[in-house]
């Protein structure tokens, strides 16, 4: 985790350094400078456009009842673009460019999805295996069985009626 922020903060810096560096060689510092700015700009207006339409989608899948679990992650990738667009930088232009494109947006959508669902397999797999120390090493055992149910005074069964501060008084 300590590699992968000091690859972030320090590496990817500096090799956009270097690469504004060399394109500013090869034209003009003010045309790299322009550059940088209209991307910025250019690049925070289309993300706003865009996140403005995914929020407005993920309120319509609301209003409907569905989950907005796809437009979601959309807004995500649009919010992570529009990060890369203000940042200054060739390299993290590209990027969020990238993914303000919605077919490579989908297509992340699919990657990321699948990643989720290893996690979500891995973490349920793992609360197997893993207990606090309050629970008896003969839980632990039966519980690693997988035909194993729990007594029936381990189960709690819970209703509940809501009463409105109107009520109470």
């Amino acid at each position: 985790m300590l590699l992968r922020l000091f690859l972030l903060f320090t590496i990817i810096p500096l090799a956009e350094l270097w690469l504004l560096l060399w394109f500013s060689s090869l034209t003009s510092p003010v045309v790299t400078f322009g550059l940088v700015l209209v991307t910025g700009i250019l690049g925070a207006w289309l993300a706003r456009k865009q996140g403005s339409q995914a929020w407005r989608k993920i309120q319509q899948h609301m209003v409907q009842g569905q989950p907005p679990t796809g437009v979601l992650l959309d807004g995500l990738m649009i919010l992570i673009a529009g990060a890369f667009l203000i940042t200054p930088g060739i390299m993290t232009d590209m990027v969020g460019f990238a993914l303000l494109i919605p077919p490579v947006r989908e297509l992340l959508k699919v990657r990321v999805g699948e990643w989720l669902k290893q996690r979500a397999l891995m973490q349920v797999r793992s609360q197997n295996t893993f207990y606090t120390s309050a629970t008896h090493f003969q839980d632990f055992q039966q519980s690693s069985d997988p035909s194993y149910t729990p007594p029936e005074e381990d189960i709690i069964d819970v209703e509940f009626t809501r009463k409105d501060s109107s009520e109470t008084e």
